[in-house]
């Protein structure tokens, strides 16, 4: 993939994480480089598929991600993930048992994975993993309470000005039909509201 071909070092990840969820001591710095696995999707290619159970907690370096189901035979997104967040199937992960959800590639991305046992493992011995470990699941749950919240209580033009403020860069790059869909509205609705934000 062209892409990634000047890729980052793991290292610059790890200190990425470091900065964005805890401090760090260089011994961290290289238990915590050492847990992350960096892979690469192409666009359109399944990150995780629904029957598997999901083992890592992902941070996208670059690309963008969709997590979705089937509701009554139709694609329900949940999460679009972009630049610089984490994805995770949370029930599936902390369960240990297949999951509902699916996600996909939208662009060609460059996750680098978390895998859960061996940060728990690294976790137990070292405080400021635990708490990177903390702050990754907390912003986690922040983040579905605020889509949560969006969807049941805002209006259709207040879920997209939201969601503008919040991810530009989900708004800028994500199809129409997915940024609607995750908005609990039609791709028509969506069309309207943001012509009449552009006016």
């Amino acid at each position: 993939m062209q892409e990634f071909k000047n890729m980052p070092l793991t290292r610059d990840i790890a200190r990425e994480l470091a900065r964005k969820y805890s401090t760090m001591t260089y011994d961290e710095l290289d238990v915590l480089e050492s847990l992350l696995v960096p892979i690469k999707y192409g666009k359109g290619e399944k990150i995780l598929q629904e029957g598997e159970v999901c083992r890592n907690i992902s941070y996208i370096e670059k690309g963008l991600v969709r997590q979705f189901y089937f509701k009554n035979g139709k694609e329900v997104t949940e999460h679009l993930g972009v630049d610089h967040s984490i994805f995770m199937c949370i029930e599936s992960l902390f369960k240990e048992e297949p999951t509902r959800l699916q996600v996909e590639a939208l662009e060609p991305t460059l996750v680098y994975a978390l895998p859960k046992a061996k940060l728990e493992a690294a976790a137990m011995r070292n405080v400021n993993i635990q708490m990177l470990y903390r702050k990754i699941l907390e912003e986690s749950l922040i983040q579905s309470q605020i889509h949560a919240d969006l969807v049941r209580f805002e209006s259709a033009p207040n879920r997209y000005k939201r969601l503008c403020d919040l991810s530009p860069q989900v708004v800028l790059r994500a199809p129409l039909t997915y940024i609607a869909n995750y908005l609990q509205m039609t791709p028509e609705t969506l069309s309207r509201i943001r012509s009449g934000v552009l006016l």
